[in-house]
């Protein structure tokens, strides 16, 4: 029995689930808010499911639920057929949360205050729709928000701005293609809400972490009122372009949020039987999630309401993947993994797990099995840190190595890091760069929420300024970072806008700020331009360069022909050993990729000589060179080491001194040099 309304032509069939109502009243809205709605009693079927079909009924006819049964909240009860309730399998929402007097309250009709769902048409004709099906070793991931990409794009018609058909349009699209990555996460786009918190404050939820619809499209980011159609004709075009499409999405709580929040779908049908509640009180949920809730996919029905979104993303809007927030709070004591696995479906899909929750031992990186990828934490703070000279090169080259350390086992490959510097949740790049601390005073929360410990450097003077020296060591850390995040094994993910230095004023938590502050901004000065160049150039580089998109770890073993996967030397030229791996004055350190690609990263504030490997190198960029993208060509210099006695032996005679003919490279404090060996 197929849940949720299914439109057959002549009728329209309605079931939903719920294990403690005593009744349970389908409710057809009206157009016209002058008319009553049309309540009809459903009949009680088997698995606790409640159905009804009704002829005459088609797709555009909004509709939805009340529920009579106990309100015990004791016993973790919550009927109140004064509450309108969505449909939890609802293809189609519209409408937000509006506050009114009351409408927390027991007994007060939500019904011209809440979302209502609707009947849609699921016929779609896909045409030649294909999937680019981008291997996890060539994945470069680009998380956006939809409504805030195209949101001020000069280049899109304003009334499909900050919409799914402008996210599709050909000037957006341009610019993930020109950039270099291969799929798109979009932040959630299932139907969500805005909390009371913040609606009392005048603010909404902008990042769409609180969901209520787990399979329809958010309605207010449809340019032509039908959000599912609309959604699917983005995917086809962004498939076309060769760009996967991936979705965050919130299934650990629902935009219901604690026992005081809004009765919307689930709170009303089944409360206990929905989420998890405290040991020895029903009345109190159990909050993994630090929103209030967390949906308890121990209950049968929930794990299939999970599952079933899952199913209807892939196989009836074609999505390539999902990003799972705060991912344990869904497999702790529950069969989703397993279930996961076994599905025809979902297996063949990109998986990634946010692997930390609030609960106890909550951070799990590592822990998820093959086929999942893990959002690599361990990397973004070293990287963080290496370049704020807070971190050793070990750390560094454990990271930039894949991190095999937390994924290589139960024979994992490198795809399990999904490596990143910043995401939409804590500071942007630019930021990062430009303050110590948080500013979040715009959220109106006394500066409580947001991360408190960033792992951030302002080079020395907080939030923006005029001062040309502290800019240009801003932008060439940019680089740094960026440069560091995409010469690292594993899958790199960029945030919307970093790759032209966005900015949100210091606020670390910008998922109440619907505006300019949270926009991808398309008017770009020089140094915008320039950093842009480079990460163009970096992606390309990937893309040439087999030893950077490797899927197993590398292995410092030489082979038959000599050659190591990655070795590691000093400034001086000579392979580390384990006393200059604990040398904490170490500043600088060479990371030779297959005998042929070698990056030379100096984490010191003073400029410094460093001796290559012997042959002939060509220097492919430098972030000392920016913000002047002409001094970022393919190649920009030829050194030849010339031939000289093995480095490793101490021994040996030091021809290396001199000019840079002979080996010797000058880097800049603070900088990222990247070379390939001449054949």
């Amino acid at each position: 029995m197929r849940m949720g309304s299914i439109w057959l032509g002549d009728t329209t069939d309605f079931t939903v689930h719920s294990a403690v109502a005593e009744r349970v009243e389908l409710c057809l809205l009206p157009d016209g808010a002058q008319r009553p709605e049309r309540r009809l009693p459903m009949r009680r079927t088997t698995g606790h499911r409640w159905a009804l079909s009704v002829p005459g009924v088609g797709p555009g006819q909004r509709y939805g639920f009340r529920v009579h049964g106990p309100y015990d909240p004791a016993r973790g009860h919550r009927c109140d057929p004064a509450k309108l309730l969505l449909d939890p399998y609802a293809r189609r929402l519209d409408g937000g949360l509006v506050l009114a007097p009351g409408l927390l309250d027991r007994g007060v009709d939500s019904a011209p205050h809440v979302p209502v769902s609707v009947v849609v048409d699921d016929r779609y004709d896909w045409g030649a729709d294909s999937a680019p099906r981008t291997p996890w070793t060539d994945t470069v991931v680009y998380e956006l928000h939809v409504g805030g990409f195209t949101a001020d794009h000069p280049g899109v018609p304003a009334a499909l701005r900050g919409t799914y058909a402008g996210l599709a349009h050909p000037a957006a699209v341009r610019h993930l293609v020109d950039l270099g990555v291969t799929a798109v996460e979009l932040l959630p786009v299932h139907h969500h809400v805005s909390e009371p918190h913040l609606l009392q404050r005048g603010l909404a939820n902008h990042w769409g972490y609180s969901t209520v619809g787990f399979f329809a499209p958010h309605a207010a980011y449809s340019a032509t009122g039908d959000p599912v159609g609309e959604f699917r004709d983005m995917v086809r075009d962004l498939h076309a372009a060769g760009l996967e499409v991936l979705l965050d999405v919130v299934y650990n709580h629902t935009g219901e949020g604690d026992e005081h929040g809004p009765t919307l779908a689930w709170r009303g049908f089944d409360d206990a039987g929905s989420y998890r509640t405290r040991s020895g009180d029903p009345s109190r949920y159990d909050d993994l999630t630090g929103c209030g809730a967390t949906l308890d996919l121990r209950q049968p029905h929930v794990l299939r309401t999970v599952l079933d979104s899952l199913r209807y993303w892939v196989s009836e809007m074609h999505v390539d993947g999902f990003r799972f927030d705060l991912a344990p709070a869904l497999t702790r004591d529950t069969a989703f993994l397993a279930a996961v696995d076994q599905d025809p479906v979902l297996r063949e899909v990109k998986l990634i797990a946010e692997p930390w929750d609030l609960g106890p031992d909550g951070y799990r990186a590592g822990h998820f099995p093959e086929p999942w990828a893990e959002w690599n934490a361990e990397l973004r703070d070293v990287v963080r840190d290496v370049w704020r000279g807070q971190s050793d090169v070990r750390q560094l080259a454990r990271r930039l190595a894949g991190s095999g350390d937390l994924f290589a086992s139960g024979g994992r490959g490198t795809w399990s890091s999904i490596g990143f510097v910043t995401a939409h949740d804590g500071f942007t790049l630019r930021d990062l760069t430009s303050y110590d601390v948080k500013h979040n005073e715009a959220n109106g929360e006394g500066g409580r929420d947001g991360e408190s410990h960033n792992r951030s450097w302002n080079c020395g003077v907080e939030g923006e300024t005029d001062d040309p020296a502290v800019n240009a060591l801003r932008l060439r850390q940019a680089g740094n970072l960026l440069t560091t995040l995409l010469l690292s094994v594993g899958v790199p993910m960029l945030s919307m806008g970093d790759e032209v230095r966005r900015g949100q004023a210091g606020n670390n938590n910008a998922y109440c700020q619907t505006g300019p502050l949270s926009w991808m901004p398309w008017d770009w000065d020089g140094d915008a331009r320039a950093l842009l160049g480079l990460v163009r150039r970096l992606l390309a580089l990937r893309r040439e360069q087999p030893a950077l998109r490797r899927a197993t770890f590398p292995d410092g073993l030489p082979d038959e022909a000599g050659v190591a996967d990655l070795t590691w030397f000093g400034p001086d030229g000579r392979p580390l050993d384990d006393a200059r791996w604990h040398d904490p004055a170490l500043r600088t350190l060479l990371a030779l990729h297959d005998g042929a690609l070698l990056s030379v990263l100096h984490l010191g504030a003073d400029e410094a000589v460093v001796t290559l490997p012997s042959g002939t190198w060509e220097v492919l960029l430098d972030t000392a060179a920016l913000p002047d993208p002409a001094a970022l060509p393919d190649t920009t210099a030829l050194l030849d080491t010339g031939a000289r006695p093995d480095a490793a032996d101490p021994a040996a005679p030091d021809r290396r001194a001199g000019s840079a003919a002979t080996g010797q490279l000058p880097v800049t404090g603070r900088s990222v040099v990247v070379l390939r060996r001449s054949p």
